[in-house]
């Protein structure tokens, strides 16, 4: 092998959403480990999904279908870390369809997301910034020349560069002014006649053209100058690097107490921020110096907690049930009782992808997880690796053996071949005592369905695998 699969699968459940066992052969057969780490941060060299293959068969405007689609992609696409840094940005810079209820806009925004999410940070907030979703949720439709609101230049600062403490009120006022005249033109009649997206526009007439001091600077700004200035900053590049690394490597406290919080690992901080700044923000680097270096590595023996999301799709990515466009898969964001719609398995867990519950996201890690998340996560999986004619699950139980192997010899396979779980001591052993206790069950013929599917049942329900 030419990289150790250890390593490599703590990478694809980082940087993607798992790894099957035939992909995790093909790359420590084929790749080095940096060399896995270039064509994740290189997703250009791989094709994209058929996006019009996929319609065919996901068709319809309920929100739900749309998160099905986004799930199928993140589950089946060769351009992982590309869907993975999408979600990045829809949680670092949320926008709720509750508010304007304007699907098209939301989609073109997650769209928009893929395209620039591993470009540079100037890049990403210029389009975040003309983007028709985030000007509808934060009300810079509003903001005119003389009649200012402050909304996105209070956020664009506070929750989506910056950070709190780093700059003033004046400051906030100032960005506000620059962002006059960014608005967008208002879409045709949504309904009975469908969707159509609402474009991004600047009014000269109504834009403050006024001299501003912003982190001082002095001049006639616009909001691409505030960008500018916004991306050259110590604290941006910080700020930036504590959310990378509260993503792809540990869980950290929640951003309202980074300020006064001190990151968990202040060393890894420097070192992203130090590419940040040399780089102009471009995430392609920082992404790689992330993946390629040995705090993220020594991360494996940390636990971080799955969102929902990627819980979700790791699991449907094992059992492989969703491989090819199938029925159902929108029924994970919403799905029907008695003939009415209510909330799938993802929101009870607590996320609603395109729907997040405020301008800060969610709240991560242990956050996640409480006694009635828990137990849904657990039911979820449980219920997903319950089906042995699922083709993930008949290639990990062809690859397992059998019962009548070494009981440790067999928990450690299916340990591997699941992705690498990491599992403390005491679930190893209970685990390794449920092969014996399945190995008498079958020896005795006191039971007809006892195979190893059971022990990827119980390892799949374990705590242990709701951490990446």
């Amino acid at each position: 092998m030419k990289s150790d699969r250890a390593l490599v699968a703590h990478l694809m459940r980082r940087a993607s959403f798992g790894a099957t066992p035939a992909e995790l052969d093909a790359l420590t057969r084929d790749k080095t480990y940096e060399e896995i780490v270039e064509d994740l941060v290189t997703p250009e060299r791989f094709p994209e999904i058929d996006i019009s293959y996929l319609e065919r068969y996901y068709g319809g405007e309920l929100l739900a279908v749309h998160v099905g689609k986004w799930l199928y992609r993140m589950v089946n696409t060769q351009r992982p870390l590309e869907e993975k840094m999408s979600l990045f940005l829809h949680h670092i810079f949320p926008v709720a369809w509750g508010k304007s209820e304007h699907l098209d806009s939301l989609l073109k925004e997650i769209k928009m997301f893929r395209e620039v999410g591993m470009t540079n940070f100037k890049e990403i907030l210029l389009q975040l910034s003309r983007d028709p979703a985030m000007i509808f949720w934060l009300d810079n439709n509003e903001n005119h020349k003389n009649e200012i609101n402050e909304n996105y230049g209070r956020e664009l600062l506070e929750l989506f560069s910056m950070g709190v403490g780093n700059y003033t009120e004046d400051d906030i006022k100032s960005a506000s002014r620059a962002f006059t005249g960014w608005t967008f033109r208002q879409p045709l009649s949504i309904y009975p006649f469908g969707h159509f997206p609402a474009d991004f526009e600047f009014v000269p007439e109504d834009h403050d053209d006024g001299e501003k001091e912003f982190l001082g600077h002095k001049g006639n700004f616009n909001g691409e100058d505030i960008i500018d200035i916004i991306v050259k900053q110590p604290a941006t590049a910080r700020f930036i690097s504590r959310h990378l690394y509260n993503f792809f490597v540990e869980d950290e406290t929640q951003v309202p107490s980074w300020a006064t919080e001190p990151a968990k690992d202040e060393a890894a901080i420097a070192t992203l921020s130090k590419v940040f700044m040399e780089t102009e923000g471009d995430m392609r680097a920082v992404l790689k110096t992330l993946f390629n270096s040995e705090f993220f590595k020594n991360a494996i023996s940390l636990h971080k907690v799955k969102s929902p999301t990627e819980l979700i799709a790791g699991v449907l990515k094992q059992t492989g049930e969703f491989s090819k466009p199938t029925p159902g898969i929108h029924e994970f964001a919403i799905t029907t009782l008695n003939g009415s719609l209510i909330e799938g398995t993802m929101a009870i867990m607590g996320q609603r992808l395109m729907n997040p519950p405020t301008v800060e996201g969610w709240h991560t890690g242990h956050e996640w997880i409480d006694s009635g998340t828990l137990s849904e996560r657990i039911g979820f999986v449980e219920r997903q690796f319950a089906d042995q004619s699922k083709p993930g699950i008949q290639n990990i139980i062809s690859r397992a053996g059998s019962l009548d192997d070494d009981p440790s010899k067999i928990v450690d396979r299916c340990i591997e071949l699941m992705g690498g779980v990491k599992v403390s001591d005491a679930t190893y052993e209970s685990m390794i005592s449920y092969a014996k206790e399945l190995k008498d069950l079958k020896d005795n013929d006191e039971s007809e369905d006892v195979g190893v599917h059971n022990i990827l049942q119980m390892l799949a329900s374990t705590v242990d695998y709701q951490f990446a």
